[in-house]
């Protein structure tokens, strides 16, 4: 049996599924957030105990009734579920409710599809939409399966409609795959050509909706687009600051969620990789977010998802102006990293969080020998110039350094010509070459 589905779908009805216990009003929050996120007005949220997934609807029959009249009571036109659904449980769903079923992967996938701008994001968007498609085809629509041919003006290769569909779909995502090869290596030219430039990388990170736009905008004079919403932020951007003893870019990158989907992780690697090449990172947190300690667990989590769990950071606690009697500081603990308390949004605590930027990447030094060949004299010049040069000895064979060198300094020299006497420098020190 099939059903029309509705071109609108704004007015939702949500569906928070939980385990034992009662339903984590902290997911609940962030799931409702997403929707109206996506552009959709709550029209009911239903929680559902599931203490083992119905494979079919992953709801009980009973459940699935009480959806059912709220459905028709609020008129919902869309259901989004807060769980990652088999297409088994999607089609079945829509076909029991007679309305379109988006689960938490879709909707996320909806509200980057809509914040994508630049032309890498939108095809990184399109590539991980197809491939969430791809497993979806079917989607209960039987007549995809009929054979084309046997009646007069169909006759054919035989091929289901089905089998069609599938094969342009597995054409695209090539030709998507081709087009976004072809931008990483623009990617990472543009990256070269910044570490030529011999300043360091910081990244913004941190939970969606933390204030890291504004907290980029108030640091670099920049008007980057910055909105009290979820993923408000997909494509970076990087401008670059001066803080005391030197420049650095920085970078302001897509925010974090729970369960973020393995699919847009992937999609997102070059994206995600402004954090995972960066020398610091500044983790931004909702000071004011109750739940601001669980945040911190999850973005790092996906931080060392991604390759980027070791790189040192600085916490940053925004929006301070929302706490009562809360103002600026720099808490240095004597372990973990430099905390500053700040609000982005009214511009205190600013000039806090340049200090703990300029010490924390001036303090990530490397010390050792340094063997430099007569043909590699510009390197060897260039350390005397960083003051870097502790002592030196020359022979026929060039010159023996002992140097002390930031360690962004060194890689940067490395990534230059006649960088690569420094590598068993950076080696022993376990940083990246």
């Amino acid at each position: 049996m099939f059903f029309e589905r509705s071109r609108k779908g704004e007015h939702a009805l949500l569906i928070q599924p939980h385990a034992g216990g009662p339903p984590d009003e902290g997911l609940l929050e962030e799931f409702t957030d997403l929707a109206r996120s996506a552009g959709a007005t709550i029209a009911a949220v239903v929680t559902a105990r599931i203490d083992r997934p119905n494979a079919a609807t992953l709801i009980g029959s009973g459940k699935l009734e009480e959806i059912k009249a709220a459905v028709e009571a609020t008129g919902a036109d869309l259901i989004l579920v807060n769980f990652t659904l088999t297409p088994t449980q999607e089609r079945n769903l829509e076909r029991a409710l007679q309305r379109r079923v988006v689960d938490r992967t879709g909707l996320i996938l909806d509200i980057f599809a809509q914040r994508a701008h630049s032309h890498e994001g939108k095809l990184q968007v399109e590539l991980a939409q197809l491939r969430h498609m791809s497993t979806r085809l079917v989607r209960g629509w039987t007549h995809l399966e009929r054979q084309r041919g046997g009646a007069i003006g169909l006759r054919g290769p035989g091929e289901t409609q089905l089998e069609l569909d599938r094969r342009m779909l597995q054409a695209r995502l090539e030709s998507l795959q081709r087009r976004l090869a072809k931008v990483e290596v623009q990617r990472t030219q543009m990256r070269r050509a910044r570490l030529r430039s011999e300043m360091p990388r910081v990244a913004l990170v941190g939970y969606t909706n933390a204030g890291k736009s504004t907290l980029f905008n108030a640091l670099t004079g920049a008007e980057a687009y910055a909105a009290d919403q979820l993923f408000a932020t997909l494509d970076p951007t990087v401008r670059r600051i001066d803080l005391s003893g030197g420049s650095v870019t920085l970078a302001d990158t897509v925010g974090f969620v729970r369960d973020l989907p393995h699919a847009l992780v992937a999609a997102f690697r070059s994206t995600l990789s402004e954090s995972r090449e960066a020398d610091l990172l500044l983790h931004v947190i909702d000071a004011a977010d109750p739940l601001r300690d669980e945040r911190i667990a999850q973005v790092n989590s996906v931080l060392a998802e991604i390759g980027a769990g070791d790189i040192p950071q600085v916490l940053v606690f925004n929006k301070i102006d929302r706490i009562e009697g809360a103002t600026p500081r720099l808490d240095q603990p004597g372990e973990g990293p430099v905390r500053v308390w700040l609000s982005a949004r009214d511009g205190v605590g600013l000039d806090l969080l340049q200090t703990a930027m300029a010490e924390a990447l001036e303090l990530r030094h490397v010390q050792g020998e340094v063997r430099i060949p007569p043909q590699a004299a510009r390197l060897r010049a260039r350390l005397h110039e960083l003051g870097a040069v502790r002592s030196e000895q020359g022979d026929e064979h060039g010159w023996r350094l002992q140097v002390d060198i930031a360690l962004a300094d060194a890689q940067r020299l490395f990534a230059q010509s006649h960088g690569e006497p420094l590598r068993p420098l950076l080696e022993a020190a376990g940083a990246p070459t």
